[in-house]
């Protein structure tokens, strides 16, 4: 049966705001609040919202047939949370329908897999705690930022205990081979490959409402008849899209809601599913490896990293941004604000506005007024956080000491994890023992009014004992007398109630009472 593996990327980056040489050493704020919100709230009013709203009555409308997939950046979640909260309720309503499932990727959707694994690892851990503490899903797919990927970026993503990871469908490194199938990582054969079908998903995101397209206006049945057409044996379909292509590039009034709301149904009708990536990786075993030696991503038409990393000026920023001393001195800090400055400071797209080329659809370049306008505000920005770096850990110390820092600091947050783990299993053994412990005075078979029983059983051994203490100094003559009912006592409680402690304890309740 084909199967569509629906998936949608949200991220924004956190605008920089216009930053001269002479603020370097004096100003360490380096990003437009304003521009920020308002994009921000723009993208929710247009897209977000009514995107995943959608989502939800397509879960409810069709029985749970449609499942979808969403991979947020740890960056836009700050967004979110500071300035669209309410996205967080859609998508935690959505989590909670069972059909969702999040990926992990990079917390700053930057280039650290090409940069530097420690960074690249406890960043891509970072996001997926997050996603855990927000959402409850552990995240068992990695998506990396703009569909990175290479043999060796798989080995990483293998060795963190990812199941899949999500692939561009690039013709380049496909040949003749078909992106329909599961491969497996050329370099750990435990990592399985889910490649995006880059024609069929652009046919949504970019070519939706583009009246000259030959295939304009696309109708839901259409779209579907050309993933029905595919080969026996090729099921996989990776759809993968920006969630803003659904309200933002593609316009509310061109209808591509009504398209997605369409699919599920008649998707039913020609025999198609949808499915998460989890449930594809269960499902379909890799027929190969997949060997990717250069890295691939879902940039421009060459699918590469070009875009961000294909002249000087982009790989002049990226080498001083991904120093080893400055990465190894970020990592043993534990200063908030450098770390998330370090974290906005990464995001791909401060590159990309520093590209040269010409995709043919424009550049988009934010504040920029050109690629030098862009280069020359990032790396004064770029400076000044360097700067504030080295006085916290200045050149004298040596990168040994740094990494020592750095394994300490790591160990400690394992040991506290470790420790964190072992305590809230203590608290819940407490609890249960607890409730145990509540619940055995009430099971007694010879007292079905236990529970009214429990507070004189205690006190009438109290009132016991003080009339007993002060009866035997009175009467010295009857010494043998009084230790025989005191022996008697003890055992009181098991034969039948002969003597006055019973009816004593028939007489507690009343205090009570009253």
């Amino acid at each position: 049966m084909k199967t569509i593996c629906l998936y949608f990327e949200i991220h924004q980056p956190i605008h920089l705001k216009r930053y001269r040489f002479f603020d370097i050493g004096t100003d360490h704020y380096y990003y437009d609040d304003y521009e920020n919100e308002r994009v921000i709230n723009e993208l929710f009013e247009k897209s977000y919202r009514p995107a995943l709203q959608t989502m939800l009555d397509m879960i409810e409308e069709n029985g749970k047939a449609f499942k979808v997939a969403f991979s947020i950046s740890g960056v836009s979640l700050e967004l979110i949370e500071q300035y669209a909260p309410e996205m967080l309720d859609l998508l935690g309503r959505l989590a909670a329908t069972g059909c969702v499932e999040f990926l992990a990727e990079p917390y700053s959707h930057g280039l650290s897999s090409l940069g530097n694994v420690d960074n690249f690892i406890a960043e891509t851990k970072r996001q997926a705690k997050k996603i855990k503490q927000l959402f409850g899903q552990s995240p068992k797919v990695f998506r990396n930022s703009s569909l990175i990927y290479d043999d060796e970026i798989g080995a990483m993503v293998a060795d963190m205990g990812f199941k899949g990871v999500m692939v561009e469908g690039a013709k380049h490194i496909l040949g003749w081979k078909s992106p329909h199938y599961i491969y497996s990582c050329a370099q750990d054969a435990r990592l399985s490959l889910i490649l995006r079908d880059y024609k069929l998903s652009d046919d949504i995101g970019l070519r939706f409402n583009d009246a000259s397209w030959s295939e304009y206006p696309l109708m839901a049945d259409k779209w579907l008849s050309w993933v029905a057409a595919l080969p026996e044996g090729e099921n996989v379909v990776g759809i993968m899209m920006e969630l803003a292509a659904l309200g933002y590039y593609q316009p509310l009034g061109s209808h591509i809601l009504d398209f997605f709301r369409a699919l599920p149904k008649l998707a039913g009708q020609m025999g198609i599913q949808f499915a998460t990536p989890s449930e594809v990786l269960a499902k379909n075993k890799p027929v190969s490896p997949l060997e990717v030696i250069y890295p691939v991503s879902w940039n421009d038409e060459e699918r590469d990293t070009s875009s961000m990393l294909g002249n000087g000026m982009q790989r002049e920023a990226f080498n001083k941004l991904y120093d080893e001393n400055t990465v190894g001195r970020i990592l043993a800090s534990r200063d908030r604000r450098i770390q998330q400055d370090w974290d906005r400071l990464q995001a791909t797209d401060n590159f990309r506005f520093m590209t040269t080329k010409n995709n043919g659809m424009g550049t988009n370049r934010g504040i920029y007024d050109s690629e030098y306008d862009a280069f020359t505000n990032y790396m004064n920005i770029l400076g000044d956080f360097l700067k504030r770096v080295k006085d916290m850990y200045p050149d004298t110390v040596e990168n040994d000491e740094l990494n020592s820092l750095y394994t300490q600091i790591a160990n400690m947050g394992e040991e506290l994890s470790v420790k964190d783990n072992e305590i809230s299993r203590l608290r819940a053994r407490l609890k249960k023992l607890g409730s145990e412990e509540e619940e055995a005075p009430d099971s007694p078979k010879s007292s079905p009014k236990g529970k009214n029983l429990k507070a004189p059983a205690k006190k009438a051994p109290a009132k016991k004992a003080e009339p007993k203490k002060k009866a035997e100094p009175k009467a010295k003559p009857a010494t043998k007398k009084a230790a025989a009912p005191a022996k008697k006592a003890e055992p009181k409680p098991k034969p039948a109630p002969k003597k006055a402690p019973v009816k004593k304890a028939k007489t507690a309740p009343k205090p009570k009472a009253k």
